[in-house]
């Protein structure tokens, strides 16, 4: 069976989630830090997943398995969720979303990168000239919002992430191998909640306040995000490999401009309608 189609259908469905995440906090979310929001995520998230996998039985077959796999998830999960984000979201302080998110979104192109050298994937040109007219179309997108000032500080920031992002990916692709997706997806965003932790001690004055519609907004991003984002995500990963599943996924900051217009009432311009038409080629073009 072809696994190309539902592989890259699983891939777009993971960058809808993520966009209806997104979304969710634009909307909810006026007082928190990105760390704080981050942290109440990655522990909604958790909850959910340990909902589903005890239940199944899966949290025994977790804790059985080899130490290396599961060394392997936690790493991978740092590089995503917790260095790669922490990178992103002081990139975003110090130099606004229009100057960060066209840096950051090269993270298809080091995946593609490390999928060829490490994992011996094969990558086709018109693959590497759809991920390239997917990166340009968040470009042009990302052109269109608001010039906002630039801290020189936040440039290493956004150059780091994108490569965390990456490693974090190409470490989950190997791993599809010894996991089911919905399990592997649960694993790294345990550990990613673990990670996180770390920064607990300077956030929790900001959790412990959180409010309930806050919580209920944060829920809704959580689950769309990191639960099935992630899972469906993973599951594009395992059919067809991270050099096709981060190229198509990435175009969810076109799909999140799409969403703002239709329910922020954002003034769409013809910036947004060029960078969708290019993500629509470009995913095509992957998709071949």
């Amino acid at each position: 069976m072809n696994t190309l189609i539902p592989g890259s259908l699983a891939a777009l469905g993971s960058a809808f989630g993520w966009a209806i995440a997104t979304i969710l906090i634009k909307v909810g979310m006026r007082s928190k830090s990105p760390v704080a929001v981050n942290l109440i995520r990655l522990y909604l998230v958790s909850v959910m997943y340990l909902a589903v996998l005890i239940p199944a039985g899966k949290l025994g077959e977790i804790l059985s398995s080899r130490l290396e796999y599961l060394l392997a998830a936690f790493i991978s999960a740092q590089f995503g969720f917790v260095i790669g984000d922490y990178f992103y979201f002081n990139a975003l302080n110090w130099m606004g979303v229009s100057r960060t998110v066209p840096i950051t979104s090269t993270y298809p192109l080091w995946t593609m990168l490390w999928a060829v050298l490490f994992l011996g994937r094969r990558v086709y040109l018109h693959k590497v000239l759809g991920a390239v007219l997917i990166v340009l179309a968040i470009v042009i997108v990302r052109r269109a919002e608001v010039k906002e000032k630039v801290d020189p500080r936040g440039f290493p920031f956004a150059l780091l992430a994108p490569l965390s992002w990456s490693i974090a990916i190409v470490i989950m692709d190997w791993l599809t191998g010894y996991f089911d997706s919905f399990t592997l997806a649960g694993i790294r965003m345990l550990s990613a909640a673990i990670g996180a932790s770390v920064f607990l001690p300077s956030k929790f004055g900001e959790i412990r306040n959180t409010t309930a519609r806050e919580i209920t907004v944060l829920t809704g991003a959580a689950f769309f995000g990191l639960l099935l984002g992630q899972y469906l995500f993973v599951y594009s990963t395992k059919l067809v490999g991270s050099q096709v599943s981060a190229p198509v996924s990435a175009i969810n900051p076109i799909i999140t401009a799409a969403l703002a217009i239709l329910f922020l009432k954002e003034p769409p311009n013809s910036r947004i309608m060029e960078g969708l038409l290019l993500a629509v080629v470009g995913v095509l073009l992957v998709s071949l």
